[in-house]
């Protein structure tokens, strides 16, 4: 695929994403929330997860405001860890800041990204970075407890 073509595929995928974003809206049964700001950008990223009693991602939803990569990112990763393990979801936040800062992971940890591997390419934008990850460091932040993260007990 030419480079013409492939710039042309990130911005269609990046712009679906943003114009039509996955699993945009607050949840009625959080077991874990956190808000985190991009004071660089103004970026705000509220992020709510429900978590199975095996500790698996039953339901994930963000509200927010902020700019297209941003709002991208967090409705890519949404969709990449809907259904997985606290383990698994933790590892590939930590694959997505990793290769967004250049570092190397093998395929299959990518393939895990889904769509959000496309944004491998931030890279060449730092000032984007923090854009990029902003959802994904919540989603960290949010599974261990850590920096703001509430976690509220599930009723039966």
């Amino acid at each position: 695929m030419g480079l013409s073509k492939l710039n042309s595929l990130y911005r269609e995928v990046i712009l679906d994403h943003s114009d039509h974003p996955h699993h945009k809206h607050q949840l009625d049964h959080a077991d874990k929330t956190i808000t985190l700001k991009n004071p660089t950008c103004g970026d705000v990223i509220n992020l709510e997860i429900e978590l199975t009693d095996d500790d698996k991602i039953k339901n994930i939803g963000f509200t927010g405001d902020g700019c297209t990569i941003s709002q991208s990112s967090a409705s890519m990763m949404t969709d990449a860890v809907m259904g997985k393990s606290k383990e698994d979801a933790l590892h590939m936040a930590k694959t997505f800041s990793d290769m967004v800062m250049g570092k190397e992971h093998p395929q299959a940890d990518l393939d895990q990204l889904e769509d959000a591997a496309i944004l491998s390419s931030i890279m060449s934008f730092p000032a984007r970075i923090k854009c990029a990850t902003l959802s994904w460091w919540a989603l960290q932040r949010a599974l261990l407890g850590e920096n703001g993260a509430q976690t509220t007990e599930k009723e039966d």
